[in-house]
């Protein structure tokens, strides 16, 4: 009984003497790395790191794809940092595009709430899914596949996502291929699109070579 009781009394005590950290909110002066932002000092952080009101306001769609992506990452929400969640606001005018896309750091939760939106992903295997989401619908995207979202109604879709990860990054293949200085000799080897469309993509998304 006197051991038992010793050793319990050995792990109340290394127990109050543990450090416990709550929360680690981004300090934004430092770098980014890949396990995030260094931590802000506990005695400078304020409400104001862990509320964000950007996602009150309906994002410019006034671009190429009629589409805006408001992010709620570390970078604009600094509390977000280490808890590997984050969310976006995405608003599509009407016959507005998400084109094919990965987020190479997270899954996404997509939920909308205004109009109706045709998304999908495509499997490793080259399997599509894709559905019709109306209001209060969800689907989610597996971290890493590509996938997309189009307007499916004559008025603006609004809706918001959410990530396994405060960064989860995004790549957007159209702008991947295109949208650089890539030449295009090579665009046209691994797309197998000819020289004219190549030029043409390049023209319009602002790549050289």
């Amino acid at each position: 009984m006197i051991h038992i009781l010793l050793i319990v009394s050995s792990l109340f005590t290394i127990s109050t003497h543990a450090a416990v950290q709550d929360f680690c909110v981004a300090d934004l002066k430092g770098p980014d790395t890949p396990s995030g932002y260094a931590c802000k000092p506990p005695t400078i952080v304020t409400v104001d790191d862990f509320v964000s009101v950007g996602l009150r306001y309906a994002g410019n769609t006034s671009n190429i794809i009629k589409a805006a992506v408001t992010p709620a990452f570390s970078a604009q929400l600094p509390g977000l940092n280490g808890l590997g969640i984050s969310i976006a606001r995405l608003d599509l005018a009407a016959s507005g595009v998400v084109p094919m896309h990965t987020h190479p750091g997270g899954s996404e939760l997509l939920l909308v709430t205004q109009g109706s939106i045709v998304a999908g992903f495509i499997s490793s295997a080259n399997a599509v899914y894709v559905k019709t989401l109306k209001k209060g619908d969800i689907m989610v995207f597996p971290q890493g596949l590509l996938h997309f979202q189009v307007n499916a109604g004559g008025v603006t879709a609004v809706a918001f996502a959410s990530f396994s990860s405060p960064t989860p990054g995004l790549q957007i293949l159209d702008f991947a291929l295109f949208a650089n200085d890539l030449p295009s000799k090579l665009v046209e080897a691994t797309t197998f699109l000819d020289d004219a469309t190549v030029k043409k993509l390049k023209a319009v998304l602002g790549g050289t070579g």
